[in-house]
């Protein structure tokens, strides 16, 4: 057997079960999951239709490089959400099946296992699987702290040389999952600038970019911070995205990479073995849904009206701001935090992930100790009832 699978960690849901073993909440609540981040609104027509439609297109085997329309697709609506002038969608895009899928893969891609202590460089708290990517592929996951007293920005700048000198890969995650933060221009350049004096490689998960709460602001992605600075060609460069968050079709596992024509290349070699050529039916439902934003803004509108009217409702009991983006809740609570989620199961029936499941001990601390993961995935009266349960435990606790 591989020797490193014994070195991952249980899944955040796996040790979330294992914490309630043995519960039976109160059946007076019907049970309500604001624990796991699945959007929950119902997937688009236009996305069915196309998709039923495409079904005739099983009958033959799908390219890992996807079709020409499809890849047209997805560069041309790049392009027009990040302001991009050029981006070729027959050297600088790849369709995925999903983004987890992808962002594990490029891992095993870009890492040289040849290079003694080679590092990936994450942000704590963070999505797993860029963990479990890093040590599958031999290397090291350091883990750079994102704590509330600096805004929740991971200190890339506090990262010592000496794992600089080593790290091949920096996973970044904007809008962050779980604190909602969207990078700035100015983390963009401090991370770039440290690319091009170290040669590491930049993921950078967006899979939550289409989630935000003004429709004048979108957030800014890592394409269009290396346009603004002119950073032409993208250098080490690869932005992930997905149809999941964006189109609620987590089901679909429909994303794309973007960038660096290089590693583009590269990618799609590995891929090419990797067996990973998307279905011609969720192609078609793909460039249907790429193709469209009408969908895209009346989800956003659901998830703004939920944030609008839930926030303050969690913020009056549990240090919590907005989110620039995304759709979690990321609460400050008493005490253990996975104290906190039994307890809150056990009386209320509501599910929440702790937040020290999403994190690592670093630097001496678990930046997520002390709090929990809200997700606002459902309909409007669930997510209402769960704060209204989660309010009523808040003067118990």
């Amino acid at each position: 057997m591989n020797p490193q699978l014994a070195l991952l960690q249980p899944y955040p849901f796996e040790r979330l079960r294992a914490l309630f073993a043995g519960i039976a909440p109160q059946p007076v609540n019907k049970p309500i999951n604001l624990s796991l981040g699945e959007p929950r609104h119902p997937t688009p027509p236009l996305i069915l239709d196309a998709l039923a439609a495409g079904a005739k297109g099983l009958a033959n085997y799908p390219t890992t490089v996807g079709t020409p329309a499809l890849r047209e697709a997805i560069a041309a609506w790049i392009r027009r959400r990040h302001g991009l002038a050029a981006l070729d969608p027959a050297t600088q895009v790849l369709p995925v099946l999903g983004s987890r899928e992808a962002l594990f893969a490029f891992a095993q891609t870009v890492i040289d296992r040849s290079r003694a202590g080679a590092s990936v460089v994450v942000p704590n708290p963070f999505y797993q699987i860029y963990e479990g990517a890093a040590i599958l592929a031999g290397a090291v996951a350091h883990c750079v702290n994102s704590l509330g007293e600096n805004g929740y920005a991971p200190r890339w700048d506090a990262v010592p040389q000496s794992v600089w000198a080593r790290t091949q890969l920096v996973y970044a995650c904007s809008p962050d999952n779980p604190t909602g933060r969207v990078m700035t221009l100015d983390d963009w350049r401090l991370l770039f600038e440290l690319s091009d004096r170290h040669g590491f490689v930049i993921a950078a998960d967006e899979c939550y970019s289409e989630i935000y709460f003004d429709e004048a602001h979108p957030p800014l992605g890592a394409l269009a911070a290396a346009r603004v600075l002119g950073r032409d060609g993208y250098p080490r460069l690869l932005s992930f995205g997905s149809l999941s968050k964006r189109s609620n079709a987590p089901g679909l596992r429909s994303g794309y990479v973007a960038g660096d024509a290089a590693l583009i290349k590269a990618f799609l070699l590995y891929r090419t073995y990797h067996g990973s050529a998307m279905s011609p039916a969720v192609a078609a439902a793909s460039i249907a849904a790429w193709n469209d934003e009408t969908h895209v803004r009346a989800n956003r509108a659901q998830y703004a009206a939920k944030f609008d009217a839930l926030t303050s409702q969690v913020a009056a009991v549990y240090p919590v701001t907005r989110p620039d983006a995304a759709f979690y809740l990321w609460a400050q609570v008493p005490g253990d935090d996975a104290q906190f989620a039994r307890r809150l199961y056990a009386e209320e029936a509501v599910t929440v992930l702790p937040g020290s499941y999403l994190a690592r001990e670093s630097d001496g601390i678990n930046p997520g100790r002390g709090y929990v993961r809200i997700a606002l995935v459902a309909e409007m009266n669930e997510c209402a009832d769960a704060v209204e349960r989660l309010v009523r435990f808040a003067h118990r606790v």
